[in-house]
């Protein structure tokens, strides 16, 4: 397959196309590489070319490099990994040198990139080791260095190349937060050199009037000074002691990447730029020989774009969204209306009094100004998505609607009353959706006349800025139905895992016990400072404690009122302790954040100012706190065993998505991959034993399922048993 191709105008500039047949966009392979060097060693050797212009041949340029690059290199073990990076080092290091005496740096071409849009990881990486970069005036393309956020660091030159062309200081956002910008923030940040309406074409008149000077990097020249100070100058070092707070501020050192990839820049500013490239190469080979890099990109990146693109899918016509009716106004049905006619939906909004549709309507009006105001949306946008919500009280409004989803009050006679009486009146075809967050699908079910064509969307909150959406499969849902809640879910740019029915479905199943462990150890006299902080030293977003605080302990309560009666005698002896603490807070009126009371104290804004001294006092403090791992493992095996046990029910049917719901539905730990990818980290033997350990000391709610023993015993990998490879097999 030919990726690049090379066209030697009459005018003596070189132009390489970068052309991957079959994908939208282009991605690196080691065949491309070679292409690119062979084509590179060619230009600078040919004495008729007096420069050279990197472009694409699509409306991108690139979205980074292809895994499975990383996955050879890794299977050849360290050195391996060491050797192929090194191998992209050189070539970077070719097209940046393009022919010149590395003593007298004299001799060299010019060369330019030119991005027609989006550059993106290697995308950005191979740009920066050319001598100047025109991206189009695009203002959809994005420019940036993502990889972070899928547990890796730009390790092809991007993190040692970015340090000394912005400093320390500039390029920690682009580094360490993956911040994309489109090409004017691109230029004005300096990522890029110039913005232009026609990148090749200023491309080729920069290469023909480049002068010596114009094709020696900063840092190849001499007296050259790292913007900002290096490590041992006095504003450099305090740049660094910044940025290594930023990273523990933000990460509570759970993730390996950051801390890694700010070592290769400490490191690498200290010594020349060759030897800076041999150790951004040590320090990525590292980072690609944990585990959590391996998890990170299967669960954030491979299996997250799997389940986007439908590998769950039902075999059913297209089914995408032409009018959605959406029953309740509340913040829930206003969010769904919201992420609906954003994506193009048409959307009737439906509350008993108009008042209270019209305040739905309102919330897509006041988000659509805050985009305004931060330049993420025109007025004409406004109005356009506007326009496509109706705001009534009226059902028949719903004649033709194709997709109904219901976000009533989470009460199941309220929930069978709504359904049955929008059922007369929606077409036969129509598929009704609940929004319900704890309900059995298959109770809420028996109202319809049609269960076949019941199904529940579970969204998260805030419905606009949540990626998960939880698709619920009760008894008699059918194939179609499923494809139609997958396809609306493609539809407004979501993540979708579908499960099968069951109390508390999946998520809230396994996010439960973690806010129900972190309660309970407060009652045992276990600091709440140490809990909420072991739990974000996890990589956990927040805390148990913060958490119950922000969706209110009136929930909680509910919640476990609901859980008592449904379970009868069945109800967890041991759940007595929560209970007590969350209704005493209830009865103390504290409800959580929303109140300005909870577990934590609250100031008049809203602001956390510290734990509520009243706990202390119901709840004192024992005197033997335990230690760190001991209340972190807690913590994990309350979710981790919800998770296997939803995989050994068949509430779960694809491990994958019980990994990416963990990680976007509840912020379970991402550095991990998700509770089964976490397994495979520790081993399932270990898994099995530590369970045992907690279920003696703490009781069976911390017993070990049998499959779980079963695979201890056999030494097996969640993944290997049951991943979409052995799946095939």
């Amino acid at each position: 397959m030919t990726e690049f191709t090379m066209e030697k105008g009459a005018d003596g500039v070189a132009v390489i196309t970068w052309d991957v047949t079959g994908k939208s966009m282009n991605v690196l392979s080691m065949e491309g590489a070679n292409e690119l060097d062979a084509a590179i060693s060619d230009a600078l050797a040919d004495e008729a070319v007096k420069g050279v212009v990197i472009t694409s041949g699509k409306e991108t340029f690139a979205a980074g490099m292809d895994l499975n690059v990383l996955a050879g290199f890794k299977e050849q073990g360290a050195e391996g990994v060491f050797e192929g990076v090194m191998s992209l080092h050189h070539l970077l290091r070719k097209i940046e040198l393009a022919g010149a005496d590395p003593k007298t740096m004299k001799g060299g071409k010019p060369v330019a990139a030119a991005l027609p849009g989006t550059a993106l990881g290697i995308g950005l990486e191979l740009p920066l080791a050319t001598h100047r970069i025109f991206a189009a005036d695009n203002p959809k393309a994005k420019i940036g260095l993502p990889e972070i956020q899928v547990g890796i660091f730009p390790g092809s030159g991007g993190t040692t190349r970015l340090a000394r062309k912005l400093g320390v200081m500039n390029a920690s956002p682009f580094l360490l937060q993956a911040k994309m910008v489109d090409p004017q923030g691109a230029a004005k940040a300096g990522l890029i050199d110039e913005v232009a309406e026609d990148p090749l074409a200023a491309a080729k008149a920069w290469v023909l009037s480049a002068g010596p000077a114009d094709i020696v990097k900063p840092w190849d020249q001499k007296g050259y000074k790292v913007p900002g100070g290096a490590p041992y100058h006095p504003a450099g070092f305090q740049t660094f002691v910044g940025a290594n707070a930023m990273i523990m501020a933000q990460t509570s050192g759970a993730y390996p990447a950051p801390k890694a990839m700010l070592s290769a820049v400490y490191e690498g500013l200290m010594v020349p730029f060759d030897t800076a490239l041999k150790i951004e190469a040590r320090w990525f080979t590292s980072v690609i020989m944990n585990p959590s890099s391996g998890n990170m990109i299967r669960s954030l990146f491979i299996n997250k774009e799997a389940l986007e693109k439908g590998a769950n899918r039902p075999e059913a016509p297209d089914q995408r969204v032409k009018k959605l009716g959406v029953l309740g106004a509340g913040m829930m049905g206003a969010g769904i209306a919201l992420v609906s006619a954003n994506a193009g939906i048409e959307v009737v909004l439906i509350d008993q009094k108009q008042e209270a549709a019209d305040k739905g309507k309102a919330y897509t009006e006041s988000w659509l100004d805050a985009g305004i105001k931060r330049k993420k949306a025109t007025p004409e946008k406004k109005d356009q998505v506007l326009s496509r919500i109706t705001a009534t009280t009226d059902y028949a409004a719903l004649a033709d609607a194709d997709l109904i989803i219901e976000a009533v009050f989470e009460d199941p006679a309220i929930k069978a009353e709504v359904t049955k009486a929008v059922e007369a009146v929606i077409p036969e075809d129509c598929i009704f959706a609940s929004n319900t967050s704890t309900l059995p699908i298959s109770g809420l079910a028996k109202a319809s006349s049609r269960p076949e064509q019941f199904i529940g969307i579970h969204f998260f909150s805030p419905v606009e800025k949540m990626a998960l959406v939880e698709i619920i499969k009760g008894r008699d849902t059918g194939d179609r139905a499923v494809a139609k809640a997958l396809d609306f879910v493609r539809q407004i740019r979501k993540t979708p895992i579908v499960v099968n029915d069951a109390r508390f479905f999946y998520a809230n199943r396994c996010i439960i016990p973690y806010l129900n462990e972190g309660a309970r150890m407060v009652s045992e006299g276990v600091s709440p400072v140490l809990v909420d902080q072991a739990a974000k030293m996890l990589g956990m977003p927040v805390g148990p404690l913060q958490l119950i605080d922000e969706t209110s302990i009136d929930l909680a309560v509910k919640i476990a009122k609901a859980t008592k009666e449904a379970m009868g005698d069945a109800y967890p002896k041991d759940a007595k302790g929560v209970d007590d603490l969350m209704f005493w807070l209830y009865d103390e009126g504290r409800l959580g954040r929303k109140a300005k009371a909870g577990f934590y104290s609250y100031d008049e804004k809203g602001k956390r100012t510290g734990m509520w001294e009243g706990l202390a006092a119901q709840y004192p403090l024992k005197d033997d706190q335990p230690d760190l791992i001991e209340v972190q493992h807690r913590l994990i095996f309350a979710q981790v065993l919800e998770a296997v046990r939803a995989l050994e029910e068949g509430v779960l049917e694809d491990i994958r998505e019980g990994d990416v719901g963990a990680i976007l539905g509840w912020g379970f730990m991402p550095w991990s991959g998700g509770p089964f990818g976490w397994l495979d980290m520790i081993g399932t033997p270990y898994g099995a034993e530590r369970c045992d350990q907690l279920a003696e000391a703490y009781g069976p709610r911390f017993a070990c399922p049998d499959l779980l023993r079963e695979m201890g015993d056999k030494g097996q990998e969640f993944y290997k048993r049951f991943g979409p490879q052995a799946a095939a097999a």
